[in-house]
C-alpha cells in the first residue's frame, strides 16, 4: 500500500516554511496531497482559488511541481483524508504554543478517524519564526516579503495589498 499523507492548512499565503515542510514530507511519504482548507472562520485574505494557484505556482518555482497534488476542501479534515485514502496528516510545529492546538487537533482527528496518524515536523531553523500572518502584516505595511515567499506570492501579495489600501476589498 502506498503511504499517502495530507498536508492541510489555509496557506494564506503559502510561505517558504510551508514549502520546506512539503520538501521534507516527500522524504517520508511517497504521496503527499496539499489540502487547502476553505475555513471561512479565519477570514482569509485570499480566496481559496487564489491560495491554490499560489501554492501550485510556488511548487513550480522551487522545483516541486508534479511531485504533490494541490486540492481544496471544505469538510472536516478527517473526511478529506478518508476520501483521499491518506494514512497520515502532516503538520509543521514552529513554536511551543503551536503544540497545544496541534495536540488537541491530532487527538480529535484520531478519535474521529482511528486509522489516521498525525506526523509533526519541526521547520528548518531558517523558517522557525515564519507564519502566514506575519507575512501578511509585513506586506500590509509595505515591507519586503521576498525572503519569506516565492516571487509569484510576493507579486500576488503586492497586488492584494494595493486593493486593500484602495478599499477595494
Amino acid at each position: 500500500m502506498i503511504k499517502r499523507a495530507i498536508y492541510p492548512g489555509t496557506f494564506d499565503p503559502v510561505t517558504l516554511g510551508h514549502l520546506d515542510i512539503v520538501r521534507r514530507g516527500l522524504e517520508l511519504f511517497p504521496e503527499l496531497i496539499i489540502g487547502i482548507a476553505e475555513n471561512p472562520k479565519k477570514k482569509p485574505l485570499f480566496t481559496i482559488e487564489e491560495r491554490k494557484e499560489m501554492f501550485e505556482k510556488s511548487l513550480e518555482e522551487v522545483g516541486l511541481a508534479g511531485k504533490v497534488e494541490v486540492k481544496t476542501f471544505n469538510t472536516l479534515l478527517v473526511e478529506f483524508a478518508k476520501k483521499e485514502g491518506a494514512v497520515a496528516i502532516l503538520r509543521g510545529i514552529r513554536i511551543i504554543s503551536d503544540m497545544d492546538h496541534e495536540f488537541t487537533m491530532a487527538s480529535l482527528n484520531r478519535k474521529l478517524y482511528p486509522e489516521i496518524e498525525t506526523v509533526f515536523l519541526m521547520p528548518s531553523d531558517e523558517y522557525a519564526y515564519l507564519s502566514s500572518s506575519a507575512v501578511r502584516e509585513i506586506a500590509f505595511y509595505g515591507g519586503d516579503v521576498s525572503p519569506f515567499v516565492t516571487k509569484f506570492v510576493e507579486r500576488k501579495l503586492k497586488e492584494k495589498m494595493e486593493q486593500v489600501r484602495r478599499g477595494a476589498l
